[in-house]
């Protein structure tokens, strides 16, 4: 079970999100909130996994932060939208199997081919806490902003209504 713990008003680039945490006995989530998402449907929405090498160290191995600024671009175009935030860095498995795998990624495995020949599961991500979150926050459908379609099978299973699909990094 998830817990809100605290909110604040957060000025970014793209405008004034609505900053929320979250906290499930382990782990901390965050939701940054544009507009007002209570009741509604097919409400924009990123679920964004940590990546301390896009977001801390600028890393062009990926392409997280493009990501996460075109997902904020795209709820402020809109005026309303939700980013839930999660710490599952290494799609779940930790910084230390996104490190062991970069050889494997080197020689053209995919990342989760890559994290599988080093040990560790293809995908250990839990979209849960991001379901509750959503629950939290009273939305009532959401259009993913995801080019990986096992994201919105997970969010589903999960009780979340999807009722689309955008490629974030896709040109409309």
């Amino acid at each position: 079970m998830i817990v809100r713990l605290a909110d604040r008003n957060l000025n970014t680039r793209f405008g004034e999100f609505q900053e929320v945490l979250y906290y499930d006995g382990q782990k901390e989530s965050i939701a940054l909130v544009m507009g007002d998402v209570q009741g509604k449907t097919d409400v924009l929405c990123r679920i964004h996994s940590a990546c301390i090498g896009g977001h801390v160290f600028n890393s062009a191995e990926c392409e997280c932060a493009a990501e996460m600024a075109a997902s904020q671009a795209m709820i402020q175009s809109l005026g309303t939208g939700v980013i839930v935030y999660l710490d599952q860095e290494g799609k779940g498995n930790g910084h230390l199997a996104l490190m062991a795998s970069i050889p494997f990624k080197n020689v053209g495995l995919s990342q989760g081919e890559a994290y599988e020949k080093a040990g560790f599961l293809k995908d250990a991500r839990s979209f849960r806490p991001a379901a509750e979150i959503l629950n939290d926050l009273g939305i009532s459908s959401v259009i993913l902003l995801t080019g990986n379609p096992g994201k919105a099978e997970d969010l589903e299973f999960c009780g979340i209504e999807v009722a689309g699909t955008r490629d974030v990094l896709e040109p409309e």
